[in-house]
């Protein structure tokens, strides 16, 4: 087991390439061995079965980017994002069920936490005890933060009273604990007024909806959430300040894009793989298929977007560990690698021909997962925005800059 891998060493900062190594092959095994020939039972029931959460929970992938020191593996954004190509080969709605925990719910406990929130929740969340919740989107807040109307006011004994509503909250109804952004003033000089608080879901005044029935990633898992007159205490608000909210939202959603990116490169070679073989065994007049040339050329189309996605998200990766680029390189590899699993899962389909439009054929299934790849952690179009607005932004900066040329 991965646990077994990093209990063998001293504990450690970062994993060494060396467990790092074992870790991966471990996920991998799992992922083809155990999961792969179970996705139709996980589409039908819409559920992932006990026994595969209960062994993706032992072997550390409920936490495997939450730092050591709170009983994670520790992974960085460069690993995180090989394991996730491991993780997208598979039914999407396993990764959805401990992504939150790693990813943009967990992460805003890591990096924005004080010692004692990082104390109470970071140890259960890495062992899945614990599943977090990231609650931001509102019916007309999606991708924008800075347009919340949940709001949050403190009372006279310095507790917060919490109202409004969410949706599409992934992992609501299995959550033990809502991270929640909530307006706590007008935006001003001062800041944007946003702040996030740890909102255990027993909380009274928490109403989790009903799952929503969705297009695809069946045993995923999203509902509405509603905060009626919900109290928590001063100790709720992340890092103590109001002004944490914003800055947490958008550093999480930042490194979360980078994840999804990855996740959609793994999805992308299963299709692939997926073509390949139906391409080399199916045939025409008794002809394998995969000998016509047009067919070759949308395999030779999926393979270039594969590993141009591929090396976009190492590259993304990179960037955001050694902290060179940790705003545009992420929308970059989201807005590419989403966008093209989407290309890639409609070639497949078309390989496959009518066989690829019929239920528990893997690449019709893949076809409907992906298409949410392209709007959650903020669309493409909002990925647009933040490259060209970003890329317009320093081009003026650096125009003003004085020039000591000769």
């Amino acid at each position: 087991m991965i646990s077994d891998v990093m209990a063998s060493g001293t504990p450690a900062a970062e994993v060494d390439d060396e467990d790092f190594a074992a870790i991966l092959q471990q996920t991998r095994q799992f992922v083809r061995t155990v999961v792969v020939p179970r996705e139709n039972e996980i589409a039908e029931g819409d559920l992932v079965p006990d026994d595969i959460r209960t062994q993706a929970a032992e072997m550390g992938l409920f936490g495997y980017a939450i730092p050591q020191a709170w009983g994670g593996l520790g992974l960085n954004l460069a690993q995180d994002v090989e394991l996730a190509m491991e993780l997208g080969y598979t039914s999407l709605a396993l990764r959805s069920m401990f992504g939150t925990n790693n990813g943009i719910a967990g992460q805003v406990l890591v990096n924005f936490g004080t010692d004692e929130q990082k104390s109470r929740w970071l140890a259960s969340i890495a062992s899945g005890e614990t599943t977090a919740s990231f609650a931001l989107t509102e019916p007309g807040a999606g991708s924008n933060p800075a347009g919340l109307r949940t709001r949050a006011e403190q009372t006279a004994d310095g507790d917060w009273i919490i109202n409004g509503r969410k949706c599409f909250i992934t992992n609501a109804p299995l959550a033990g604990l809502f991270v929640t952004f909530a307006r706590t003033r007008p935006a001003d000089a001062d800041g944007p007024g946003i702040a996030v608080f740890l909102v255990p879901a027993d909380t009274p005044g928490v109403q989790v909806g009903p799952k929503d029935k969705k297009m695809g990633q069946e045993g995923a898992w999203t509902s509405e959430v509603g905060f009626t007159d919900v109290r928590v205490p001063a100790a709720a608000l992340v890092g103590g300040s109001e002004d944490v909210g914003y800055r947490a939202a958008m550093t999480s959603l930042a490194r979360g894009r980078v994840h999804i990116a990855a996740l959609a490169v793994g999805t992308a070679q299963r299709a692939l793989d997926e073509s390949v073989a139906y391409a080399a065994t199916a045939t025409q007049g008794g002809t394998a298929i995969g000998e016509f040339q047009l067919v070759q050329a949308m395999l030779a189309d999926q393979q270039t977007g594969v590993s141009a996605g591929r090396a976009l998200v190492r590259d993304a990766a990179a960037k955001w560990v050694s902290g060179q680029d940790r705003r545009l390189a992420p929308s970059v590899a989201k807005l590419f690698c989403t966008e093209m699993v989407g290309n890639v899962a409609d070639l497949a389909v078309q390989v496959h021909g009518g066989s690829g439009y019929m239920r528990e054929v893997p690449v019709e299934r893949i076809y409907r997962d992906v298409r949410l790849l392209r709007l959650y952690e903020g669309t493409s179009e909002i990925q647009r925005l933040i490259i060209g607005g970003g890329l317009v932004r320093a081009a003026k900066k650096n125009a003003t800059k004085p020039n000591h040329g000769g």
